[in-house]
């Protein structure tokens, strides 16, 4: 996992992880993808980027707007602000793993 400002559990079992995160100032997770688990990420604060892979792209989401990222597709979440900022991310679906990309 990621080293987060802060991370907030809400719910946490074999197949489900549910948890709050906190991105520092202009701080972004690796470029990595879940072979099993599917990422929900909600948006709570602005500033919140997901940036995807094949196909590319960048997804600049509003608080109360969500990105839904499948097993397998190549991802990264960016905070671009200034300041720390909050997102939800509930992923489901299988055993959680991190694999981390170039």
């Amino acid at each position: 996992m990621p080293d987060f400002a802060d991370v907030e559990w809400l719910a946490r079992t074999e197949s489900v992880q549910v948890r709050v995160n906190t991105l520092g100032p202009h701080q972004g997770t690796p470029w990595h993808f879940h072979t099993a688990v599917t990422d929900h990420v909600f948006c709570l604060e602005p500033g919140l980027e997901v940036g995807l892979r094949d196909p590319g792209g960048v997804v600049a989401l509003a608080p109360g707007e969500r990105q839904d990222i499948a097993p397998g597709r190549v991802h990264r979440v960016v905070n671009t602000t200034d300041r720390p900022l909050r997102y939800l991310l509930i992923q489901a679906g299988g055993a959680y793993d991190f694999k981390e990309v170039e």
